[in-house]
């Protein structure tokens, strides 16, 4: 069909997500396999809507996409992408909504227990054939009844992980300046109004919030050392919310006693980074919001949000520049 609009497809797309594209006439889909990105500004020419994965949308991603309409990410995060550009040629970004924020609660309450419980290190007693260690270890395993968690950010994924802990038996409070008090208590929660005041009484502390320039560096040296050295600290947001100098110098001396990291300021982490010889952290390589329940309802949510930019219908919760459309 002459009136086609061309989407191209970063990295790939589940099947979920590219049926929705494929079933209209008015909808071409091309593909970019991860092998073929190095080529992919020269295919970008005819293309009238990308959906991104990890791949970087910069200002030179976006001038060589002339008939550029919208830009659909795959997944909620859009660091890898410049806002400000696609504003300025009025261009939508697009994201995935809460398609992914169940798993991701999962996730931060599982390093939650994983570390209370200290899996890995029974796990190896038991693999290395040292099963009475589990008697005279230094550390108790703890529960998380009656615990009182922190949860920074009180989003999609925030309110979330405070349902999960709630019916754990935890206290929660929630450290969310954007977030008023009626929200947090309908949860069965209590809002704090300064972290300083709140950190001190968490045996757990959970990152949900956005990096940028208010929560840059939010959990840094000043703030971990006001935390119970008895506290576990988990971040399934993004690195560089938590400084990790002063992370590894926390862990390092018992200021706190463990830490449960899905992100880091880099990524992947440098070999020789510290935290990565610390036996009281536990690791996952960005996968918080990756499962195969995640994985299909993001694709479909993505190849949805470029059918509704065709459609002049944008849902109002999937968009990072709402005034693109004024």
């Amino acid at each position: 069909m002459a009136n086609q609009r061309k989407v191209m497809l970063v990295q790939g797309m589940p099947a979920e997500g590219r049926a929705l594209l494929e079933a209209r006439d008015d909808v071409l889909v091309e593909e970019c396999s991860n092998d073929e990105v190095d080529t992919l500004l020269a295919r970008l020419g005819d293309v009238a809507a990308v959906t991104l994965r990890t791949t970087v949308c910069d200002r030179e991603f976006i001038a060589a996409a002339p008939n550029l309409e919208v830009v659909s990410r795959f997944g909620v995060g859009f660091d890898s992408v410049d806002v400000e550009a696609l504003t300025e040629r009025r261009i939508p970004l697009l994201i995935a909504g809460e398609s992914n924020s169940r798993s991701v609660a999962e996730h931060a309450v599982f390093l939650m227990m994983a570390l209370a419980k200290r899996s890995l290190y029974f796990h190896g007693t038991v693999q290395g054939r040292r099963f009475q260690d589990r008697f005279g270890t230094d550390l108790e395993n703890v529960e998380l009844f009656g615990k009182r968690l922190l949860v920074i950010g009180f989003g999609r994924i925030g309110t979330r992980t405070t349902a999960i802990c709630k019916g754990m038996g935890m206290a929660v409070d929630v450290f969310d300046p954007y977030i008023e008090s009626a929200a947090v208590e309908q949860a069965g929660a209590r809002r704090v109004a300064h972290l300083e005041d709140a950190l001190p009484l968490a045996d757990f502390v959970t990152v949900h919030c956005p990096r940028n320039a208010e929560t840059e560096g939010l959990i840094d040296a000043s703030a971990l050392a006001r935390m119970k050295s008895s506290a576990i600290l988990v971040n399934t947001a993004r690195g560089g919310i938590i400084e990790e100098a002063a992370l590894v110098d926390a862990l390092r001396t018992g200021g706190i006693r463990a830490a449960g990291l899905d992100v880091f300021d880099s990524e992947p982490p440098p070999d020789d980074h510290p935290l990565l010889d610390l036996e009281n952290v536990l690791f996952s390589p960005h996968v918080a919001g990756i499962t195969s329940e995640s994985m299909r309802a993001m694709a479909e949510v993505t190849c949805q949000n470029v059918l509704d930019a065709f459609d002049d219908r944008i849902k109002p919760a999937h968009i990072v520049n709402p005034e693109v459309l004024e």
